[in-house]
């Protein structure tokens, strides 16, 4: 029984079916059918699964709360509290998931334990059995909703009072000790969410239209609540189409397929950022040998950046100085049949460039890096060292603006400090951690948790109600 009873004057009397609520897990509205031929309460449930530790077992699922619209979801986490058999009334006995969680009527509301069940196929996606009721409840099996009305409208109210909730998260990462994966599982723990490392290029997909899969090491991976793609430039190819299969399912991708592929070609970039006029450096690009000259004066007079179309790190990044040298290093590339791009050079920068930390649509941290003695890279692979920034208000827009126009909800922007105001130098999907962390003494790993919680919403709902 449950330990709260009705100490009110008012009899507590429920009818054959009520109108309740179960706050804990976000579902404001449940018609649910009273049965004291029931020992056992059920809750209907799709997509189960368990996650969690040994000592803590959670489970993560599905429910459709109004009956014949399985376009409207709700998902939910809860702790396990047992797992048992139970005998449902047409004899079949099941093994079931039991949790806990608070019921409400109207006013008045108790602890149950709840057994997980597929009931899509019943009138009610939840049954009371005749544990679930305080001493002192009296139950009149002739008439129906004694209790306050409820309304399945409240599902199109705003879920920003929703209940927080465990959340099941999956990097996708072949450095699953690096600083940025390890802060990142450090903040979703203490947030008490349970997070997963991925390799990528183990992951295999099971493409169909119906019940689309991510397999990996033989498994078939659960349903995720989030995934943070962590995309090495050597397997962008590989890896978007991953992230496009957990698009697929329906799982929520802190960057897309789309932005992520676009983000890595430096040309597609440029093209795109030029397309919702921000400043870039001048760039030019072609493919023909004869092209050489024309091509370094579109980008302007030298000293030009010749760079690879999928450089990283500041790798494939080349400085030349001279007329002479930058014919060389473009006929170098040309030779090794690489994509490429030759770009004006911002002398004004004097080594140095502004990386913004975007995070769902706002700047949260920001750090001036600058080149190592000798050196005209400012990437802290290459030696550049950082430290914390005050960005001008143009600066944070134009950050804003290209990691929107790249589509990417978790982007760094790097900025030249040109003549003519701020220039998108890049725009990386899959920025680290380390070196912005410890410069802005900000807690980026934290701000993306945030960002996550806010974007996972409990409800997804497909059509209007």
């Amino acid at each position: 029984m449950p330990d709260t009873e009705n100490n009110s004057d008012t009899p507590f009397i429920l009818g054959w079916e009520e109108w309740l609520s179960l706050p804990d897990l976000g579902l404001p509205a449940l018609k649910a059918k009273i049965d004291t031929g029931a020992r056992t309460s059920a809750l209907h449930a799709f997509n189960i699964e368990k996650f969690g530790t040994a000592d803590r077992p959670r489970v993560r699922f599905g429910i459709n709360p109004i009956p014949e619209r399985d376009d409207i979801e709700v998902i939910c986490s809860a702790d396990v509290i047992d797992q048992r058999e139970v005998t449902s009334s047409n004899g079949e006995r099941e093994s079931r998931i039991v949790i806990q969680t608070n019921v409400r009527f109207g006013e008045q509301t108790w602890p149950i334990e709840v057994t997980l069940s597929d009931r899509k196929n019943m009138a009610y996606r939840m049954l009371l059995g005749r544990q679930a009721f305080p001493a002192g409840t009296t139950i009149n099996p002739t008439e129906g909703f004694n209790q306050p009305e409820l309304s399945f409208d409240l599902y199109k109210k705003s879920l920003t009072n929703a209940p927080k909730r465990p959340l099941r998260i999956a990097i996708l990462t072949r450095e699953p000790n690096n600083y940025s994966t390890r802060r990142l599982i450090e903040e979703a723990e203490s947030r008490d969410h349970v997070i997963e490392t991925i390799d990528t290029t183990r992951c295999y997909m099971n493409i169909r239209t119906t019940a689309p899969e991510v397999h990996y090491d033989g498994k078939t991976l659960p349903r995720y609540d989030a995934v943070i793609p962590r995309i090495g430039a050597s397997i962008t190819s590989y890896g978007t189409a991953v992230v496009r299969q957990f698009e697929t399912i329906g799982t929520y991708c802190v960057n897309g397929s789309d932005g992520i592929t676009s983000s890595r070609d430096k040309l597609h970039a440029h093209q795109i950022l030029a397309s919702y006029k921000i400043g870039t450096p001048t760039t030019a690009f072609a493919s023909s040998p004869k092209d050489t000259k024309n091509l370094i004066s579109i980008a302007g007079s030298t000293p030009l950046i010749v760079k690879l179309l999928e450089s990283t790190q500041g790798k494939g990044v080349v400085l030349a100085e001279t007329q002479k040298a930058a014919e060389s290093v473009i006929s170098a590339f040309r030779g090794l049949k690489a994509d490429f791009l030759v770009q004006h050079f911002v002398k004004e920068a004097a080594g140095e460039d502004v990386r913004c930390l975007v995070i769902g649509g706002k700047v949260v941290a920001a750090i001036r890096r600058k080149a190592a003695a000798g050196e005209f890279r400012s990437n802290l692979h290459q030696g550049g060292v950082a430290e914390a920034v005050k960005i001008t208000k143009s600066e944070r827009e134009t950050a804003i603006r290209a990691a929107r126009a790249m589509k990417l909800n978790f982007a760094g922007v790097d900025l030249l400090r040109s003549s003519e105001g701020p220039k998108v130098l890049e725009v990386n999907s899959s920025p680290g951690l380390e070196g912005i962390e410890k410069a802005s003494q900000r807690n980026v790993a934290g701000k993306l948790m945030d960002h996550i919680e806010r974007s996972v919403r409990p409800n997804r709902t497909r059509k209007s109600l």
